[in-house]
């Protein structure tokens, strides 16, 4: 593999993904919003980064993403919904991803093996919900997973080689979990390891999946 796009390289685990992948030698591709102006949320932004960037990506990865965008935590009850936070978070975690999926056919490369992956959530499964809340998140990462699914479908069509997937990341230690004490976390260079463990152990035949950092595959 010689090079790769990382959205979200500023963050936890989008840099650890980027560090872990120039360590083994890959040129790397970082796409922010802190470091770029990159903003998922703003279709000119998207449009605007992905157009200046050149063909022939080995590995395209999406790890923008937020846990609450408006609310101050997410939802514990059905009380919390808001439009404002709903609204919110498909922007950042469903419709950002997807307008970076509409430029992947052009810049994955077609004559070799070829991995797109979006950084999902266990949370977005609809089977494997049990516990109910977080409403706006949960619906979020629920719709990226289609997206993810869709697309590989489509994707199939032109690139052979290709595999793109949805990834859930684990409970990393990051920003983004710092409020959630009690639960075991990853350090992101451990998830971006295992991350890239089970993308390289993936075959086109698992294209259109959703797996963990573990390479459990999780249920829609």
């Amino acid at each position: 593999m010689r090079r790769a796009l990382v959205i979200g390289n500023s963050g936890g685990i989008g840099g650890a993904l980027a560090g872990a992948l120039q360590e083994s030698g890959v040129a790397v591709t970082g796409l922010s919003r802190s470091e770029h102006g990159f903003d998922v949320t703003d279709p000119a932004s998207v449009e605007a980064g992905m157009a200046g960037l050149s063909p022939g990506f080995d590995m395209i990865l999406v790890a923008s993403g937020a846990l609450t965008v408006v609310a101050p935590r997410p939802e514990k009850s059905l009380a919390e919904l808001t439009a404002e936070e709903m609204a919110a978070q498909f922007a950042v975690n469903a419709i950002g991803p997807a307008l970076v999926l509409r430029h992947v056919p052009r810049l994955l490369r077609r004559d070799g093996r070829g991995v797109v992956a979006v950084l999902s959530a266990r949370v977005g499964s609809i089977g494997d919900n049990r516990m109910g809340g977080w409403y706006s998140y949960r619906a979020a990462k629920a719709a990226v997973n289609q997206i993810v699914h869709g697309a590989a479908i489509e994707l199939a069509r032109s690139h052979r080689e290709a595999i793109c997937v949805a990834l859930h990341p684990g409970t990393v230690a990051t920003d983004f979990t710092k409020a959630y004490a009690g639960r075991q976390k990853l350090a992101p260079s451990e998830s971006a390891a295992h991350m890239l463990g089970v993308l390289d152990g993936l075959t086109p035949e698992d294209s259109g999946g959703f797996f963990a950092w573990d390479g459990e595959r999780i249920e829609w």
